[in-house]
């Protein structure tokens, strides 16, 4: 039996809007924005990736302080191709496929059912609202090295404060003020590091790249690799944001990835060349530190000044990233329909942005030892249920139009799957209890929310469900119809 269409309001739909609600043609947009003027076009994508990823070699000093410079460099000379590059490749498929908000909550979804997608978003949702979180205490932490007023008390609660609600207000402003600003971002913070590798060039000893840490923290050392190499996947929540994101996502993912690879490698094997320090000294930060040895105080305070720049960058794309996911959950139905609201003038999901802009604010002045690690647990945890997403979809609907296609047949794509997977079944096997209770926690809240919200729209407690994500639903009902579910 075919399934009633509703509109906003809830009311039965005309033949003109349940054929309007069918979902759009896979390489389209899926409608969400209102104007070409608020989508996202190719070069602000880009930069909105490499703020998803890493925003500039900022925190990748560790590695070299975990296992010394050899590697160091190998790690981030082969991690992009294990790991980096296959998930971009996963991301530019399905994005392509399935271009709507919501991204990898809408892949599951489509693949395993609705439980699948709620849980995957609450996987993804948490794990990103804690990474965001960390934004606005580590900006703190860089300006009280400036400013030391900020370095506690309430001048570093106001300066918290201050940031999250002014890069709130940027993403109210809509993606396309938040993608610029974020090109902006990226060369005031990548700009220092290109000096200091071109001044570094006459200083470099080859040999140094060979040293090694005498006692190596190989939890560290993959933790660091793993950190500043994820969430490829966390741009696929504004697909329906994205001009022509049947050609735009693919050619944007493999930009950043070689900029995001290069960015990390070149200033390593800069510093690590030109400057004669023990792998000890490489603690968070140290970058600065060797900007100032090779070039001199200018510019070991304008990296300083770059690690500021490129927190706001990495805080406005993963406050970006969350909400429209929240938006697209909306859509399908899995939260409810007061998350999908737009602004009248910017069209982005102001309430989204609000929740999302709370929750990282709350967490921002947390301890973040244990619950970081359960952010990596339960981003694992998302990322192998995308990759079986990934599979099952190209065993099961061989059909489905793919703009962008892994240019790989069954037996590829599997490889490709899974030696990403061994690494992050690798990265939850040492994460110890405490990761594995928080995340046991988040895991049955989700079920709860997602049961929770099943009974309140059963009983018409709350209102679900947009033009766009009855479009959905009902393509999904109408599938396990046909399957027999």
């Amino acid at each position: 039996m075919t399934p009633e269409i509703k509109n906003l309001d809830g009311e039965k739909a005309d033949d003109g809007v349940g054929a309007a609600a069918a979902p759009p043609a896979a390489g389209t947009s899926h409608g969400h924005g209102k104007g070409a003027k608020n989508k996202l076009s190719l070069v602000p994508l880009i930069f909105l990736i490499f703020f998803e990823v890493a925003g500039g070699p900022y925190g990748a000093e560790p590695a070299v302080q975990s296992a010394g410079p050899l590697f160091a460099l190998l790690g981030f000379l082969i991690f992009p191709f294990i790991w980096a590059i296959p998930e971009a490749l996963v991301t530019a498929e399905l994005s392509t496929a399935m271009p709507g908000n919501g991204g990898f909550v809408v892949w599951a979804d489509r693949a395993f059912g609705p439980v699948s997608g709620s849980l995957m978003g609450t996987w993804k949702y948490v794990s990103g609202a804690i990474n965001g979180a960390a934004f606005p205490a580590l900006c703190a932490d860089y300006l009280a090295r400036v400013v030391p007023a900020v370095a506690g008390g309430g001048a570093r609660v106001a300066t918290i404060v201050t940031f999250n609600v002014a890069l709130s207000l940027l993403n109210y402003t809509g993606l396309s003020v938040v993608g610029w600003s974020a090109v902006a971002l990226g060369v005031a913070s990548l700009s220092p590091f290109v000096l200091m590798t071109g001044v570094a060039l006459p200083k470099i000893r080859p040999h140094r790249w060979g040293a090694t840490a005498g006692d190596k923290d190989w939890k560290l050392f993959f933790n660091t690799l793993f950190w500043n190499l994820n969430y490829w996947d966390s741009v696929s929540t504004m697909a329906g944001e994205v001009e022509n994101p049947g050609k735009t996502f693919p050619t944007a993912l493999m930009a950043s990835v070689g900029m995001t690879s290069l960015g990390y490698l070149l200033p390593l094997m800069a510093a690590t060349g030109a400057v004669d320090a023990p792998p000890e000294q490489w603690g968070n930060g140290f970058f600065a530190d060797a900007a100032g040895m090779i070039a001199g105080d200018w510019l070991k305070y304008w990296i300083e000044v770059g690690a500021v720049l490129s927190s706001i960058g990495l805080y406005s794309a993963t406050l970006s990233s969350a909400a429209f996911q929240l938006l697209g959950m909306a859509d399908l139905g899995l939260l409810p329909r007061v998350f999908a609201l737009r602004a009248p003038i910017f069209n982005t999901p102001w309430v989204s942005i609000v929740v999302t802009s709370l929750i990282t604010l709350g967490m921002s002045f947390f301890s973040f030892n244990n619950i970081v690690t359960a952010a990596n647990f339960l981003y694992s945890l998302g990322m192998l249920l995308e990759f079986a997403t990934f599979i099952w979809l190209r065993i099961k609907r061989p059909e489905m139009s793919r703009p962008y296609r892994v240019p790989l047949r069954l037996p590829g794509i599997v490889v490709l799957c899974l030696v990403p997977s061994g690494f992050l079944v690798f990265v939850m096997a040492i994460a110890g209890w405490k990761a594995y209770a928080i995340s046991a926690i988040f895991t049955a809240a989700g079920l709860g929310v997602y049961y929770l919200m099943k009974f309140c729209k059963a009983r018409g407690f709350l209102k679900f469900g947009t033009v766009d994500g009855e479009g959905l639903m009902y393509e999904r009902h109408q599938e396990s119809a046909n399957v027999g579910v």
